[in-house]
């Protein structure tokens, strides 16, 4: 977790840079077919500033109220993993998981942004979901796909004690 300190410094430097920012997009415009449509709502699709606007307005609309919430209003752990547009977002108890989602959506549409109905689900994941899931008779946990990576809910093939297939490296002194 970031220091106090460091979020404070950071917070007013994205303050000031989105400012600046923001105005210079709004004037560029997009060129398409050797047209200039200069637009005051967003970025252009596939603009190279689109990614770095976004990141500044999901910091303000989405980031600091995540982290709010969570101090106010959940009852057990959550993390938040935010790359771009992408989130996961980890509770450790699904009351928490099920509010966060509803309030998510609120928060959301107050800024015109809205989750995608197809990519958004609640899924039961993480070190004991396989042995609660068979209790209940239902099949393993879901997978998904996240940072190009597809995470799946399993256990180690590692034996007990061992941490990989790593070997200490022996140098020629040591007997």
């Amino acid at each position: 977790m970031t220091p106090a300190g460091t979020r404070l410094l950071v917070a007013p430097l994205c303050l000031v840079a989105s400012s600046v920012v923001f105005a210079l997009a709004a004037k560029a415009g997009v060129l398409e077919d050797g047209i200039v449509t200069v637009d005051d709502r967003g970025t252009g699709q596939g603009s190279v500033i689109s990614p770095l606007l976004g990141n500044v307005y999901l910091h303000y609309a989405f980031d600091l109220w995540a982290e709010r919430w969570r101090r106010r209003e959940a009852r057990g752990e959550m993390i938040v993993v935010r790359d771009a547009d992408d989130q996961v977002v980890g509770f450790e108890r699904e009351d928490d998981a099920r509010r966060f989602q509803h309030a998510m959506q609120a928060r959301l549409e107050e800024f015109a942004l809205k989750l995608h109905p197809d990519k958004t689900r609640l899924i039961e994941f993480g070190r004991h979901a396989a042995a609660r899931r068979s209790i209940r008779g239902l099949t393993k946990p879901e997978i998904f796909d996240f940072l190009g990576f597809t995470h799946i809910c399993g256990r180690s093939q590692a034996k007990p004690g061992k941490r990989g297939p790593y070997k200490k490296a022996q140098t020629e002194n040591s007997n």
